[in-house]
């Protein structure tokens, strides 16, 4: 067969570096041909990372089928406990890291991932080393491709053949991939750590740097997933580790893959990584309110016109850093890369239909488009305790909510009625707001002592009232204040208590509340599927919604930031000062270009939504009108709104 990936590969770096402008557009149409074959062979989609434990053994569940998931590896307690429990299950030798040795954190990292490594790749191999009548999986794998996918045509064509089932599964070696199994390290979550003695440690055992260095030490061939905005420290800390530079081949062991929200946030991270000799291999672009877990909203910049940036200056952004990368390369003495590394773009936030699943893919080129919340339904790939499973089953548009309870300071996507609030309430109703603190993972606040605690801790929520008592407010400003200070949860716990439930590590006592992530996207999926179940409606063979008036996830973003918006306005008192002038001027600038941006797009494709266009327009249009009722409310100087004009 011929290796497409390796002739496309050839053929973009061939015009990017001699600039064959005659043939600029015979050359995109061959390498969109080319790309659409390479993408066509597996899947098209990626599970994100949910949670510290909804996805933290979702590789070992989908990897053997060749579908790519990412892990959180923040919780080093969790993912100790679960190395444990998998050792029992598959009777592999078990001994205890426990935090009394060394670097703790890191080894139980790297022996976690190299544990679910080792069984993914097992079970891949008993996919492909199956016999005729074992042939289930090989069959299920094949089953589960999209229609597209030339290995699916190839091995319907084997199987209908007089190929002896030997042949089969010798073509099937040499064709089938195993998903990769990619890490997940929130940036900011690098909490400084201390020794038995109560002395700080070197940055070195921060908890991101620790995470990042069980990674680097594993045997894994895959991505580390970067979020929630860039750590200079963290990102120079790579640097220590051979296997995020290139090989002689230009091959990267482990790749970096960053999540971003815009494209000039994409350029400095990557400028300052090439800066290092470090290529970043990825850029991850996620919808600022449209996805799960914490909502990084941007000012107003809608995911459409992000894509088309993206689109538009691919082969601007690879040239200008690799023009940074080859030199510092060849300052650290390393191999320089004969030919352009690949870059792949992706995206996610919102996605919930096949159309646009595949929009995304054939008008912005996106390489994967990441599948989040809909796989909270699929216990095949995620694991969610049953009462969760049922309350995710059973949530509308009214229980999904933006929150307040994450002790980051950054908004929440959250469930309503979800365990792990009933048990918050149920100590604030007894007098004993807050939360033991085991974990620490996310005791970032230094208000009132040297070493940092978390605002969800019952330490800092007792010192706050104790201060809020001093201050003599009325009692209705003393309420709201109060339930300011006890509204954040310990999120350390809840998003890893399912995964002690079902693998039974809980201690004697009541079962640990459960918090849990969803994005808006949720409340049209209402049905528990099967593997099967949601690749097949990914890939429009099925259809799993349960609301046929569902919005197009473009729209439902602009809803999303035009709701947010509103609460920033009510949210302001007084007269504004000149940042916030600034920012609302700058919220509304980018929501107007938003929306004129849609109805250029709605109107120049002509073959996709053509069921829905006429209401897409109507909204659009209301949308834009009551952008301006907000502006008419924010009484933004003249002179300013032109400046930023």
């Amino acid at each position: 067969m011929i290796n497409i990936n390796f002739i496309g590969h050839l053929i973009f770096n061939f015009v990017l570096c001699y600039g064959l402008d005659h043939y600029s557009r015979q050359i995109h149409d061959c390498m969109s041909q080319l790309k659409n074959q390479i993408m066509s062979l597996h899947h098209t989609f990626h599970i994100p990372v949910m949670g510290t434990g909804f996805t933290l053994d979702t590789p070992l569940k989908v990897a053997p089928y060749g579908m790519n998931s990412v892990v959180s590896i923040v919780d080093d307690v969790l993912i100790e406990n679960l190395r444990k429990a998998y050792c029992e299950k598959f009777e592999i030798p078990y001994k205890s890291i426990t935090d009394k040795i060394e670097d703790f954190r890191a080894k139980r990292i790297t022996s976690y991932l190299n544990l679910l490594n080792e069984l993914a790749e097992k079970k891949f191999n008993q996919i492909v080393d199956s016999t005729l009548e074992t042939s289930k999986d090989i069959r299920t794998y094949f089953s589960m491709l999209p229609d597209s996918s030339e290995l699916k045509k190839q091995f319907s064509e084997l199987t209908t053949q007089n190929w002896s089932w030997a042949e089969i599964k010798h073509w099937a070696a040499q064709h089938l991939t195993r998903g990769s199994i990619d890490v997940n390290i929130m940036t900011k979550l690098d909490k400084v750590n201390y020794n038995q003695a109560g002395e700080k440690l070197p940055n070195e055992y921060n908890d991101a740097h620790a995470a990042l260095r069980g990674f680097a030490q594993s045997d894994l061939e895959s991505s580390l997933v970067l979020s929630a905005g860039m750590n200079p420290r963290l990102y120079s800390y790579m640097e220590n580790f051979d296997d995020f530079f290139p090989n002689e081949q230009g091959v990267i062991k482990k790749k970096i893959v960053i999540k971003v929200s815009d494209y000039r946030s994409a350029l400095i991270q990557g400028k300052f990584l090439a800066k290092k000799g470090l290529w970043v291999s990825e850029y991850r672009i996620e919808s600022g309110l449209n996805c799960g877990g914490h909502a990084f909203a941007t000012e107003g910049y809608l995911m459409g016109p992000i894509l088309e940036e993206f689109k538009n200056h691919k082969q601007e952004l690879i040239e200008e850093i690799h023009s940074i990368l080859r030199p510092a390369l060849a300052e650290r003495g390393r191999v320089e890369p004969t030919s352009l590394l690949p870059l792949k773009i992706t995206a996610q936030g919102g996605v919930g239909t096949q159309e646009e699943h595949q929009f995304l893919i054939d008008y912005y080129g996106i390489d994967s488009v990441g599948w989040g919340s809909p796989f909270l339904l699929v216990p095949e790939a995620t694991t969610v305790d049953k009462a969760t499973l049922e309350k995710l089953a059973q949530a509308t548009e009214n229980d999904l909510y933006l929150s307040h309870v994450s002790p980051l300071g950054v908004p929440f996507n959250n469930l309503k009625g979800n365990s792990k609030d009933e048990e918050k309430l149920n100590k604030i109703d007894s007098g004993r707001p807050g939360s033991p603190c085991p974990k620490e993972f996310l005791a970032l606040n230094n208000e009132f002592s040297d070493r940092a605690i978390c605002t969800a801790s019952r330490q800092y929520q007792r010192s706050k009232i104790k201060e809020l008592d001093q201050e003599g407010l009325s009692p209705g400003a003393y309420t709201l204040r109060y339930q300011d200070i006890v509204e954040k949860t310990c999120l350390c716990m809840g998003l890893g208590a399912a995964t002690e439930q079902i693998h039974h590590m809980e201690s004697q006592g009541p079962p640990k509340g459960v918090s849990v992530c969803p994005g808006p996207n949720m409340a049209y999926f209402s049905k528990i599927m099967s593997l099967k179940d949601i690749t097949d409606h990914i890939y429009g063979r099925k259809d799993m919604l349960s609301q046929k008036m569902r919005p197009h996830m473009f729209l439902k973003e602009l809803r999303l930031y035009m709701d947010y918006l509103q609460n920033k306005i009510e949210e302001t008192q007084g007269e504004l000062n000149k940042k916030q002038e600034k920012y609302f001027q700058s919220f509304f600038e980018n929501l107007k270009q938003g929306i004129v941006y849609y109805q250029g797009l709605f109107t120049e494709v002509k073959t996709r939504f053509n069921d829905s266009k006429k209401q897409m327009f109507q909204e659009l249009q209301s949308q834009l009108q009551h952008l301006e009722e907000f502006e008419s409310r924010i009484k933004i100087p003249s002179s300013l709104s032109q400046v930023n004009k």
